[in-house]
């Protein structure tokens, strides 16, 4: 085992981290930057390697605002249900990342470069269909890796999927064929600002570890 390798995968794992207010919104992310970011993430692996993926980046202003007003309206809706009226409703640390979400809403169209993630089709409309873990399954390891490599760039991201509520809106917006292609997240991607380098607060693995069978009692190990 090469340890350094070791290390450092390790290191880009625990503090590739969601990071809304810390980043330069007055920096712009040039766009070869954001290509080798996309280079990086169609290496990911996709069910029955079919690559269905399908990347919109934006940094027209005009645009840009565009898909922050309907994504602000999205927001605006989901922190409505969310507080049910009032904050003091909300946990502590709910409350933080809430904080952070609305600033996020409120700077969205300043944000350098919006990377809206789709994919080729629509998902399966059933829950628990057999398809539905496999249609998104299939995408999702490459905004985890357009993710990190944006963290290995100096730049700073998070997975949004707020603006999905107007998800035909923002496609007449953008032009994309609503019927045959799906949105699945959008990245406001920017250049971090301050120390991002640390790992998140996460809870510990205590109790949700199984060997063999579920243990409701909170035991993790059948090895005696």
């Amino acid at each position: 085992m090469n340890t350094s390798t070791t290390s450092n995968i390790d290191q880009a794992l625990t503090t590739t981290r969601a990071i809304r207010r810390r980043l330069d919104l007055d920096r712009p992310v040039p766009r070869a930057v954001i290509d080798e970011c996309l280079q990086v993430a169609r290496y990911a692996p996709s069910g029955a390697n079919r690559q269905a993926w399908q990347f919109l980046a934006i940094d027209d202003p005009a645009t840009k605002l565009a898909v922050a007003e309907l994504y602000r309206h999205a927001f605006d809706q989901y922190q409505a249900r969310l507080t049910i009226g009032s904050e003091l409703d909300v946990p502590a640390e709910a409350r933080r990342v809430l904080d952070s979400a609305r600033f996020l809403a409120h700077h969205l169209h300043r944000v350098p470069v919006l990377v809206l993630v789709c994919q080729d089709g629509r998902p399966p409309l059933a829950a628990g269909h057999p398809r539905l873990s496999g249609y998104y399954g299939s995408i999702y390891p490459a905004i985890w890796s357009f993710l990190l490599a944006a963290h290995a760039r100096g730049l700073g991201s998070s997975l949004t999927t707020v603006h999905l509520a107007y998800e035909r809106e923002v496609a007449a917006v953008l032009g994309i064929p609503h019927e045959r292609i799906t949105q699945i997240a959008l990245l406001p991607v920017g250049f971090r600002t301050g120390r991002t380098h640390q790992p998140a607060a996460r809870a510990e693995l205590t109790g949700r570890v199984h060997w063999n069978a579920w243990k409701e009692d909170g035991t993790d190990d059948d090895r005696g």
